[in-house]
């Protein structure tokens, strides 16, 4: 079928090129695709394989504020970054959408079946363009498939409001027409997921123009907030999706990520697996490989975030600055035990199940993820992995309508009840769940938000960071929020009290590591020993305590990261400029 496909798009485009100054060729073929439902249907079908089903997208959170990873991208460095290094200004895919959509008027297929594929194909469309938006800031709209000679494909780029209001359209249409309700498979794109990603574009157009004042256009931002909480709200009261709370509080959340098939309940669209066909995805050699990914650990101010099983900060703790990792993990937020290793976590090894505490060939800060990964060791040499990938899911749907409504002034205490209540009850939190907060924490204001005053703005990114962990959609979230300061926050760990000195960190009675400086002490059996001198021989060491012999673990400290407010578009990639001097650069790339 993927073969059928694919020799279905060669003939309608020509699909090998990949500037925007070449464009599809039809062919005498279009009558066979697009005068049968079962044609349109296949081209569709072409979509999915078109880089939109991430497969491997457990580590698109590589770069976010919350994960110290093996090393600064140079997109952070100074200096380390131009146009000559960026990418993304392709554009094939747009080519063979804008060539279904044209196309896709046959009248011996009846005008609903019609309408329902142009949806799916005016979905992706959307899709292909907010990606740009994010990445570009102006891009030009095109809206059809042009010709070699047309002057538009040496033009210069469309303002953003041109192009946001065409994507909104697309979802619109999408939203109107696309028939399907329910895929068992939960593997394409329904009504349901259209509408959830129409919430999704819209709170991050309408954030972006409100806390983005120098695009002068802040006084749109309500209406696309009123978009998304309208996009939100009709999933809520006819798409029957509720939160997982299959066993219990203490699994619920995480068997979400590690289930094979999509937990329906909950998932409205997912990347899943099929050992049959080779699709499998490889979550657990990135995350638990020493070599193969980014070894990346999260940072103790974001595992500060989780708040206490009563409902209450871990930071109004008054030691929780100087609070052992056996210590810190207890009688929190129980998605953070099933967001990392920690506590009773055991992996299985040729079918006995042996303790597994963080490990240090595997993590830098002992804050080791486990979101994605399936417990047992098998999985961990190569992309072997079964679990089904969530893509879209009712959590995110919550989120996005509590914050719509949150911005917009008008998030009711039963507002509150029926999104972050709900998802915090699942995960085992008890205080705070059927009224919205009175107070702000000092702690999300001086590390995060100190623009932000309102406490239950505060709350609900507290609970997004926290719910939607490593799902990708961090950085967005700090672009649109105006947050780019955020990537600069040290790499901190857990807190190691003193030097040679062997933890327990699962408290059960085996010791699992210990720190030194220059000479390692006698070995004890089990123990991993992690050298934190400033040097090691002549090579400058990246992993420190912060106060020298005891304090937080640091990681790459001395390899400076710096935001600055062009940072919030990528550059025009230089090759692609030379082509066409009329896109310009975005400011402070030139």
């Amino acid at each position: 079928m993927r073969n059928y496909i694919w020799i279905l798009l060669a003939c309608l485009s020509a699909a090998a090129c990949k500037q925007l100054d070449q464009e599809p060729q039809s062919t005498a073929t279009k009558s066979a695709v697009f005068g049968t439902e079962n044609g349109l249907k296949l081209y569709t079908n072409g979509f999915y394989n078109m880089g939109f089903l991430p497969r491997n997208s457990t580590s698109q959170d590589a770069m976010s504020d919350y994960l110290a990873v093996r090393e600064v991208q140079n997109f952070l460095r100074p200096g380390a970054f131009a146009a000559n290094n960026s990418s993304g200004w392709t554009w094939t895919d747009l080519r063979n959408i804008n060539y279904f959509i044209e196309n896709c008027n046959d009248p011996a297929v009846p005008e609903q079946v019609r309408n329902n594929y142009l949806g799916i194909a005016r979905y992706y469309r959307a899709y292909f363009y907010m990606e740009k938006v994010k990445r570009f800031g102006n891009v030009p709209w095109i809206g059809e498939p042009l010709d070699l000679e047309d002057p538009r494909l040496n033009g210069a780029r469309d303002s953003r409001a041109l192009v946001m209001d065409s994507v909104l359209a697309d979802l619109n249409f999408a939203c109107e027409h696309i028939l399907a309700t329910n895929d068992p498979s939960r593997t394409t794109v329904t009504k349901w997921v259209a509408h959830a990603y129409k919430a999704r574009v819209c709170l991050f157009e309408g954030t972006f123009r409100k806390y983005h004042p120098s695009l002068d256009l802040a006084a749109s931002a309500n209406s696309w907030l009123s978009e998304a909480e309208r996009a939100a709200s009709a999933i809520m009261a006819n798409g029957g999706y509720t939160i997982n709370t299959a066993g219990g509080t203490n699994l619920a959340y995480r068997q979400v990520f590690t289930s094979t098939a999509p937990v329906a309940t909950e998932v409205l669209q997912a990347a899943v697996a099929d050992v049959n066909l080779g699709i499998l995805n490889e979550a657990n050699w990135w995350w638990t490989s020493g070599t193969y990914g980014a070894k990346a650990s999260f940072t103790r101010t974001f595992i500060n975030t989780y708040l206490k099983l009563d409902g209450t900060p871990f930071t109004n703790e008054q030691n929780y600055q100087t609070m052992l990792f056996k210590d810190e993990v207890k009688n929190r937020d129980l998605r953070l035990k099933q967001t990392i290793r920690s506590g009773d976590y055991k992996r299985i090894n040729n079918g006995q199940q042996v303790p597994a505490p963080p490990v240090f060939s595997y993590t830098f800060t002992g804050y080791q993820p486990i979101k994605w990964t399936l417990d047992d060791m098998y999985y961990d040499a190569g992309a072997l992995n079964n679990n089904a990938i969530p893509l879209f899911r009712y959590a995110e749907v919550l989120l996005n309508y509590a914050e719509a409504k949150a911005e917009l002034g008008t998030l009711s205490d039963a507002d509150w009840a029926n999104t972050i209540g709900v998802l915090r009850a699942r995960a085992g939190i008890t205080g705070g769940l059927s009224s919205k907060p009175t107070t702000a924490d000092p702690y999300l204001i001086a590390h995060y938000f100190p623009e932000i005053s309102d406490p239950t703005l505060l709350e609900i990114r507290r609970e997004r960071g926290i719910e939607l962990s490593l799902e990708g959609l961090r950085f967005s979230d700090i672009l649109r929020w105006r947050r780019g300061e955020l990537m600069e926050q040290q790499w901190n760990g857990f807190y190691v009290p003193a030097l040679n000195t062997p933890l327990d960190l699962n408290e059960d009675g085996i010791l699992d590591v210990a720190f030194y400086q220059g000479t390692r002490p006698n070995p004890v059996p089990g123990v991993t020993y992690v050298n934190v001198s400033a040097t090691i021989g002549a090579i400058t060491n990246s992993q420190l305590l912060k106060n020298g012999s005891s304090g937080e673990l640091l990681w790459m400290n001395e390899i400076p990261r710096d935001w600055k407010e062009h940072m919030y578009y990528y550059p025009i990639p230089l090759n692609d400029l030379q082509r066409n001097p009329n896109l310009g650069q975005n400011p402070g790339w030139e």
